[in-house]
């Protein structure tokens, strides 16, 4: 059966034939472009499956800035208008926030699906897309509240700069078919991914946007949305590794591949390109993975893409180059005229100079010389005098009455207690944000069972959690009563830069309160596979909680993608 998917489209673009657009449009700050009234032409000839209907002329509504939905978002600037919709810079004044809006008439013909698709673009919560923050039908309006990225840079103006490094271009494609092989397991597609619809932080962190709502805003469908979506990211990383598009038509500020040649492979149009990226853009095209050398299979879903990446060695980040300072040069000249011309004409006789004595043959040097030699032989007769007394006191005091006594330090040293291991009696994992990770599996982290293990999801951003995932994850530990805990060491399943962990001292398995309020035990941080925690004084509680904020990057494995990740196999208390 033909999969059809709904799937994503650049709102600004002013086309509706073909997935992909041949005319670069200007962005804004939030990655909406403006566009003009003159229709698009085609930047993809053959290879497109997305279709959009005939819609009737349908007038859109008028607005202003300064007007308020429900009360809370300010419309500031109206940066799209076109097709019976608009798109709007806004303030969210609640919580004084910049968003993007997307306001069409309720009695639109795409008004449901556009809501409908909304609101299955929000229940993702993938960071790896802009995220929609409302769907209202309100006041014969409908509007979708999406978030807006000032800080981001638009894929447009990076190919504008000219081609991306192989490092670069490596990151590009392997977060873009990660992200969009996560959003096709939950049946949304993205039919205009092009450059104008992926953004680029300044963390370097690529954002994909326009999942689901703006093809519902343009009508646009596809029989084979997979497809059509992995070819689209060939043709994103061919532009990153070429600066040209790989079609006849100029598109997106990029020139076209000359006429009647048909696909020609990136190392075949550059110089320098990676071979490895370049066959694997082929492959993306759906070029039947015909290349100079090879003859792979294409990709035709983002997931065989996203494999197909992770297959490839890993490629690393150019040395930064190091540039040498200048050659010291040595200023000469004459002593008396520095270098300056004589202002007789004859010639100028150079007084000889007086070559200065050696520095310790001068009065002053020979001073020196004798002081140091008396301190050397002083400070060497006292060493030796101290010696000599040490080794001819006696080892043993006598006292009066003839009792030897002797002093014994092994007798005055306490011996060092042997840690006392504390039985786990029950553990609850705890999820403050409402999102467990593997609640099923925490009784693996303390069943003395190495092969078993209680793991975390697989995340793109890391190593730390925090801003951009959640503030960590953890399990609460019922120690069975009230118990000194001076002592942990935690096991794991993956290495890496890098793992960080803290216990906290909590009054229960689902301890109230935030993080940063509980009785802090100890923290550390790894990038082994196991993890020792000392607490500088034993802390007494009868619930820990072993909170995880950040996790090491690891391959791909049976269980999960690769990403940031960590399972633990095995937990131990002492005292």
């Amino acid at each position: 059966m033909a999969e059809r998917s709904t799937a994503a489209v650049d709102v600004a673009d002013n086309s509706g034939d073909d997935p992909l657009t041949a005319q670069a449009e200007k962005a804004t700050t939030d990655g909406v472009a403006e566009t003009d009234d003159m229709a698009e032409q085609s930047a993809q000839d053959e290879g497109s499956e997305g279709k959009s209907g005939d819609q009737p002329t349908i007038t859109t509504p008028e607005l202003h800035s300064g007007h308020k939905l429900a009360r809370r978002y300010r419309l500031e600037e109206c940066v799209t208008r076109l097709d019976g919709f608009s798109s709007w810079r806004a303030v969210d004044e609640k919580l004084r926030r910049a968003v993007g809006v997307h306001i069409l008439p309720a009695d639109h013909p795409r008004g449901r699906s556009v809501l409908a698709a909304a609101r299955s673009s929000a229940l993702l919560g993938d960071p790896r897309f802009v995220q929609v923050l409302d769907a209202v039908e309100e006041n014969d309006l409908v509007y979708v509240v999406h978030e807006w990225l000032p800080d981001a840079t638009e894929l447009t103006a990076l190919l504008a700069a000219g081609p991306m490094e192989a490092h670069d271009a490596y990151q590009l494609v392997t977060q873009l078919s990660q992200a969009m092989a996560a959003a096709h397991r939950e049946g949304l597609a993205h039919l205009r991914l092009t450059p104008g619809a992926v953004l680029r932080s300044s963390t370097g962190q690529y954002r994909i946007r326009g999942l689901a709502v703006n093809a519902a805003l343009r009508g646009i469908s596809a029989d084979r949305p997979q497809r059509t979506d992995t070819e689209a990211i060939g043709a994103l990383l061919y532009a990153a590794l070429t600066q040209r598009w790989p079609y006849e038509n100029d598109a997106y500020g990029l020139s076209g591949l000359p006429k009647g040649v048909g696909l020609i492979a990136p190392d075949q149009v550059r110089a320098g390109v990676h071979r490895g990226l370049s066959e694997l853009a082929m492959r993306a095209l759906v070029n039947d993975g015909a290349t100079a050398s090879r003859q792979e299979p294409p990709c035709t879903t983002p997931d065989e893409l996203a494999k197909a990446v992770a297959a490839m060695p890993r490629i690393r980040p150019p040395e930064p180059a190091f540039t040498p300072p200048p050659e010291y040069q040595r200023t000469t000249y004459q002593q008396g005229t520095y270098g300056r011309p004589t202002p007789y004409s004859r010639p100028v006789v150079t007084q000889p100079i007086a070559t200065p004595p050696a520095p310790l043959e001068s009065r002053t040097g020979k001073v020196l010389k004798w002081t140091v030699a008396a301190l050397l032989i002083a400070a060497l007769g006292l060493g030796s005098w101290q010696i000599a007394d040490r080794l001819l006191a006696p080892d043993n005091k006598t006292s009066e009455d003839g009792t030897s006594q002797t002093t014994n330090n092994n007798d005055q040293d306490e011996k060092p207690k042997a840690p006392v291991p504390l039985a786990i009696q029950d553990a609850e994992e705890y999820a403050p944000d409402g999102r467990p990770q593997n609640a099923e599996d925490v009784g693996k982290t303390y069943d003395d069972d190495s092969s078993s293990y209680w793991r975390t999801n697989s995340f793109v951003d890391g190593p730390e959690f925090a801003p951009s995932i959640k503030q960590g994850v953890g399990i609460a530990y019922d120690l069975g009563s009230a118990q000194d805990i001076s002592k942990a060491s935690i096991a794991l399943r993956y290495g890496g830069d890098h793992t960080t962990i803290t216990l906290y001292a909590v009054d229960s398995l689902s301890p109230s309160g935030s993080v940063d309020s509980m009785q802090k035990i100890a923290t550390g941080q790894t990038s082994d596979a196991a993890l020792k925690l000392t607490a500088k004084t034993p802390v007494n509680s009868r619930y820990v909680l072993l909170w995880m904020t950040a996790m090491p990057n690891s391959p791909q494995d049976e269980f999960s993608d690769p990403g940031h990740k960590q399972a633990i196999t095995d937990v131990k208390f002492t005292r």
